[in-house]
């Protein structure tokens, strides 16, 4: 069995109590709309709010069949870049709100228009309904913007901004980098950290498939490269991808999976494990040291991403 007494700091120690105290372990024992409220609360309370210099607007993207919720966030110096921010939650939590400030101190801290994006949450909305809100998303964004977008997103956000490099590499406008922050993509549970870290602080491996049954209501999807870009038989033509996993991750390994698949299509990819944290960090990047090095890290990669420079 591991031992995390060894392998996290004090610092993570205590962001892991504090979430554990708005969010308990057992929070997916409860109703969908119970996890929601708990989740919500957990968000507030963790909320850092906006840097100076970043301007907020609320808005909508228009589809046939309904209106896609976005929030846009611009600096004072923004550069001509897009990113697309894709939340986590397991695919049924989260909002707007939830990654709010995470996605302010990125415009900020990149100069980059950032504009998050609300897609569907299953149960009510099964898969695909968030892999075709983000790619409705993706689609706007390259009609109404004339310069380059960056994908990124965290958990079940990096999942989808994957599915959408998929998807549309051989576009003609396509992405020019992706940011995946602790993702799961789809890997081997049977190895590797699905069974080193089945047990781990924040997220197990009862959680992920909790989360899996749920998105697909059961259904064996198994090969659908829209749900786990793991499963793609071809990894060419992908755009510059950064992989940031934490350690004590059940999903860690799918860093290393995806940016070897990547590098052996020709292309290139750049996988790092943050030493002793867990998943959901970013939350704590303004209480744990190594969370606060690894968003760095993170708005970097993103800027390098950008501005077309391969770290």
């Amino acid at each position: 069995m591991t031992d995390y007494r060894t392998l996290i700091d004090a610092e993570t120690w205590a962001f892991i109590d504090r979430t554990n105290s708005y969010y308990p372990p057992d929070t997916i024992d409860y109703t969908i709309a119970q996890q929601r409220e708990i989740y919500d609360r957990m968000c507030r309370e963790f909320f850092a709010g906006y840097p100076d210099g970043v301007a907020v607007e609320t808005s909508a993207i228009a589809t046939p069949t309904h209106d896609i919720p976005i929030r846009i966030y611009r600096s004072a110096s923004q550069a001509e870049t897009t990113v697309l921010y894709f939340h986590g939650g397991g695919f049924i939590l989260g909002g707007l709100d939830s990654h709010d400030d995470v996605c302010a101190e990125l415009c900020a801290r990149t100069g980059f228009e950032v504009v998050s994006v609300d897609y569907r949450l299953a149960p009510e909305h099964l898969h695909p309904a968030a892999f075709d809100d983000v790619m409705s998303a993706f689609e706007w964004a390259t009609t109404t913007r004339s310069h380059p977008i960056v994908l990124c997103g965290d958990s079940a956000g990096g999942n989808l901004a994957a599915a959408v490099s998929h998807a549309t590499r051989h576009h003609a406008k396509r992405p020019i980098g992706q940011m995946l922050i602790y993702p799961g993509l789809g890997g081997d549970r049977s190895k590797g950290s699905y069974v080193r870290h089945a047990e781990a602080p924040m997220l197990t491996m009862r959680d992920l498939e909790f989360y899996k049954y749920i998105r697909t209501g059961g259904q064996d999807r198994s090969g659908d490269t829209t749900l786990a870009p793991l499963a793609d038989s071809d990894f060419s033509n992908l755009p510059p991808t950064v992989l940031i996993t934490a350690e004590c991750d059940p999903l860690s390994s799918d860093g290393a999976a995806y940016r070897d698949r990547v590098i052996a299509a020709g292309g290139w990819a750049y996988w790092f494990e943050e030493a002793g944290l867990v998943h959901g960090y970013l939350r704590g990047r303004h209480m744990v040291g190594r969370a606060r090095a690894s968003f760095t890290r993170i708005t970097e990669a993103v800027s390098a991403l950008g501005q077309g420079i391969w770290l």
